[in-house]
Order: structure tokens, then sequence, then C-alpha cells
């Protein structure tokens, strides 16, 4: 069967399982305010409507808690496909609603498949990828997110206002929100298919012993084929040497989570995860209907549209300048700016707004209880500082928070500690997802503050514990992580890998198939100074 060489197209197909995540994260805000929703489903209060957003990352959580398994006895591939049937699964039930109770269901189990890909996916890219554009790839699983974010609202805004006499129109069919739940289904099926010419991850190959198949899939990605081309020689020493030390110093994947040089990495990966979700960012993606209407800015459905675009156009510069820039900057500069536009949000709805009473409420804003009123430069400011928001969460931590914790873990604990940190970001989104509603309801511009400081706890932490992880390769992070070095001094050097390559080319270097290691390879592996790895 045709496999799939390039690498860019491999990590952007595989990075549709992000655009399923993305069409969870939008697949509610464009049908919050139509009245086929309202009606067919009991007009959902903020209670009742975080519990029906949070079905999804509570399933989500469940799915990122099993990925691990699935992907380690399995592969990565199988799971990315598993996941695609979970999906179509859960997105028929949806489509086919009659309830609070089964839609909650659908969600659910939807939400499994999202949890499966968003700890998957980023393994699997990161996995193919040389060092050189490992960033850039795995940033393709965000670019992907805000490609479902967007497709899915606009054919929710479509149904919308073309269904019928529109969203506010009180007989509106309710194939107003069941048409866009219903076409999830394709991109998972193109996923699920398609999966099948995309080759296996040549590092779970070797974790497997399958050293003939780890090596061809190497070579048909990184050297035309060529089993004996240097690139492919030296990545094939570097994997193996590094599984071999994890089983010479038998590293147990779940023992090695709390080892005592892992457990602060495990707790960097996880805690990326959480202060992704804590920015804000979702609450933004989720119940921005809601905050345009506490703003007061005319259609907010349309408003609410715009900064869906600026969320896949301003991830392209990210995706583009991720391995130039490095990871660091992002994180730090990113939670600084989101923390600016959030205080600024809050401040101005506290000094500029009122409550929501019988003379102000109305159908387009019946939701909130805070809104500006009468004064359009201060609700466009709003407006803007969430558009800002936006475009820097897009350009920093959104694809950094999903680069960063797939490439910092050894192989041996890598799928399972990076489901541990996404299983950590679902956590926080099931959390938000029901707790919002009301906290919009209940404490209106105050809410701004608490995420505004939130991203300053995460400035803070970033700042001291995140390391630069460009330019090195998967093998070398154990270099990274023990040298002793505050986070803020570490940067990239000369790789390892480069080394290897140029000692293979002048022939100084032969390189034997496991078990038949030569005397150079053995020097390498036993000395835990040269490698790296000691005290895992």
């Amino acid at each position: 069967m045709y496999q799939a060489s390039n690498i860019y197209l491999i990590c952007g197909f595989a990075a549709i399982g992000g655009g399923l995540f993305g069409f969870d994260i939008s697949s509610m805000s464009g049908v919050l305010g139509t009245q086929a929703y309202k009606r067919y489903f009991g007009n959902p209060q903020s209670y009742s409507q975080g519990g029906i957003t949070a079905a999804m990352p509570a399933g989500s959580l469940v799915g990122s808690l099993v990925s691990s398994f699935i992907a380690d006895k399995y592969s990565r591939k199988v799971a990315l496909q598993f996941s695609c049937v979970l999906w179509t699964l859960g997105a028929v039930l949806q489509c086919a609603s009659v309830n609070i109770a089964m839609l909650c269901v659908g969600r659910a189990i939807a939400g499994m498949c999202v949890g499966i890909a968003s700890s998957i996916v980023p393994v699997y890219q990161s996995e193919i990828a040389p060092k050189e554009i490992r960033g850039r790839v795995v940033s393709l699983q965000q670019w992907a997110i805000t490609w479902g974010i967007l497709i899915q609202y606009f054919i929710q805004y479509g149904c919308a206002e073309s269904i019928g006499g529109g969203p506010t129109d009180v007989n509106q069919p309710t194939s107003a929100f069941r048409i866009p739940w219903g076409v999830q289904i394709v991109p998972a099926v193109i996923l699920f298919f398609g999966l099948f010419f995309c080759p296996y991850s040549p590092r779970w190959l070797a974790s497997k012993d399958r050293w003939d198949e780890a090596i061809k899939v190497l070579a048909h990605l990184h050297g035309g084929g060529d089993t004996n081309h240097p690139k492919v020689l030296a990545q094939y020493q570097e994997i193996e040497e590094a599984l071999r030390f994890e089983r010479e110093e038998n590293i147990n994947s779940f023992k090695g989570l709390v080892a005592p040089r892992m457990y602060k990495r495990v707790l960097l990966g996880m805690s990326i995860q959480m202060w992704s979700q804590l920015s804000g960012m979702n609450i933004m993606m989720y119940y921005i209907v809601y905050i345009m209407q506490g703003a007061n800015m005319g259609n907010p459905l349309m408003t609410a549209s715009i900064q869906y675009v600026i969320n896949v156009v301003m991830t392209l510069p990210a995706i583009i300048f991720i391995d130039k820039l490095g990871r660091r900057p992002l994180l730090v500069g990113g939670s600084f700016m989101m923390m600016t536009w959030l205080f600024i949000s809050g401040a101005l709805q506290q000094y500029y707004g009122q409550p929501n009473t019988d003379e102000t409420r109305n159908a387009e804003n019946e939701s909130v209880s805070w809104l500006v009123v009468g004064n359009r430069p201060v609700s466009a400011a709003i407006v803007s500082c969430s558009y800002l928001f936006v475009a820097t969460f897009a350009t920093t931590w959104g694809p950094v928070s999903w680069t960063y914790p797939a490439e910092i873990f050894p192989s041996k604990i890598r799928a399972k500690a990076v489901s541990l940190a996404t299983s950590t970001n679902w956590f926080w989104n099931m959390v938000l997802a029901f707790a919002v509603p009301p906290l919009l309801w209940n404490i209106n511009y105050k809410m701004y503050y608490i995420f505004a400081t939130f991203n300053a706890l995460a400035f803070i932490h970033t700042t001291l514990f995140a390391p630069e992880t460009k330019g090195f390769t998967l093998e070398e992070m154990d270099d990274v992580f023990n040298s002793g070095l505050p986070a803020w001094k570490t940067h990239q050097k000369k790789s390892r890998l480069e080394d290897l390559e140029n000692e293979i080319a002048a022939g100084n270097l032969k390189v034997g198939r496991p078990g038949d290691v030569p005397s150079e390879t053995q020097e390498v592996v036993a000395d835990p100074e040269k490698r790296g790895t000691a005290g895992i």
C-alpha cells in the first residue's frame, strides 16, 4: 500500500484530529442564541447550559486518560482511527438528540474522541518530524483547531440565518442546529481512511523491537528511501541508544512519571496545559456570544465570527516562526499580553457597564446580567480587546501549549506523560465550561479579573520554570532538563545528532542493529554524562 513520505503532508493530515477539537469548541457557540435551540431544549439557563457544554470536555478527560494505553499497545495510528469511530457515533447522537440527556451523551462520546486525538496527534507529529521543523509541524495541530472552530461556527451561523426566519424566529426548524452537528462526521471519516496511507511512528516501531520497519520508515521520511543515508542512520542510532538506556535502567512507563528527575517535567507539562485553559481562550470560543451581548455590539453572532477568522490568520505567524523564536519567549510574552487585555476589558466593563434590568433586556441580551449601554466607543474597545486577546493566544500559547508537552518527555513515558498533561487540559476545560455561564451571570465583569490573574501566574511560572527546547532532538531533552541551569539561561546548542551524522558520513562510526552495536556506540551508551539521561 502507498505510504506518504512528505512530513508536512503527514503531520498536516494527522492534524485533522485537532480540527475535531475545533469543531467541539465551537459546537455550541453558534446555536446558543437561536430560538430553535432554546425552544427545543427548553431554553437552558446558566447551570443547564454549563452542563451541556461540559459534557464534551468530560468525555475528553476520559479519552485523554485512556489514550496512552491504546497508543502504546496498538500504535499512534490505530488510536487515532479508534477516536474517529467514537466521533462519528457521538455526532450521530447529537444530530438525532430528542432531549438534553441524549445531547449530553452524544457530546460525551464525541468528547472521548477529542481527548484521544488531542493527546496522540502531537505525540505522533513530534515522533515523525526532525528537530528543525518539529515546532512548526506540531503547531499544525493548533492551526487545525482554529480551522475547525471557524468552519463549524460559520456552518452554524449560516444555518441560523438561512433556515426559517433567522435566529430570532420562534418557529425556526430544528435543522438549524441538527445540520451543523451532523456535518461533523465528514472530517472524522476522511481522517479514518486517510491514516491507512500514513506511516507508523518510527519510535513506536522501535519500542516494539520492529527495527527493520523503523529504519525503513526513517529512510522513507528523511533519506529518500536510502536506509544508509547518514541522517537516517544517525536518527536510528540515537533512538536505539535512548531505548537501550531506558531498558537497562528498567524505566517503567508509570514509575518513570514520578522518578526524581522526571516528576517536575511531568508537572511542567501538566501546568502548561492548565495555564492554556485558565488563560480564558476557550471561554472566548465557547461563550463569545454572551461576551458580545454584554458589550452590546449589535448582532452578536456576526461580531463574534470575526474572532474566529483572527484565530485562524494569527496562528500562521506562530507556525512559521516557532522554530526560530523558540517556545519560551512565546509562553512568557503571550501570558503577559493576555493578562493586559483582560484587565483592560474588566475595567471597561466595571466602570462603564450596568446591571441588565427589565428596561434594557431584550431578545439579544437576555442571557447576560451586566452590559454596556449607550456607549459605543467603550463597547468597541471591549470587543477590540477580545480580538487582541484572541490574536495574542493564537500567536503564542495556542501552538506552544501543544508543542511543548509533546517534546519534553523520553520515549518510554511520552504517550502516558502527554496523556496526563492533556487530561489536565480537559479537566479545566470541563470545569470552565460548566462554571462560566453562572460566573458571567453572577459576577459578570469580575470574571475578566480572575482570568487576568491566572495569566499573571502563568507569566511568573513559565519565566521561572520553562526552559527553551528549540533545536534539541527528542532524545536530547534530558540534557535540557538535567543541565542544572535556570530556565531563563537555557538555549539552543549544537545537536549531538549532527555529530553522529558527521561521524557516520566520514566513515568513522558504523551503525549496527540492536544487539550488534559497535564499540563507539557502546561507549556513548555506557557514559551517562555523554547521554545526559542519568537519574531519570
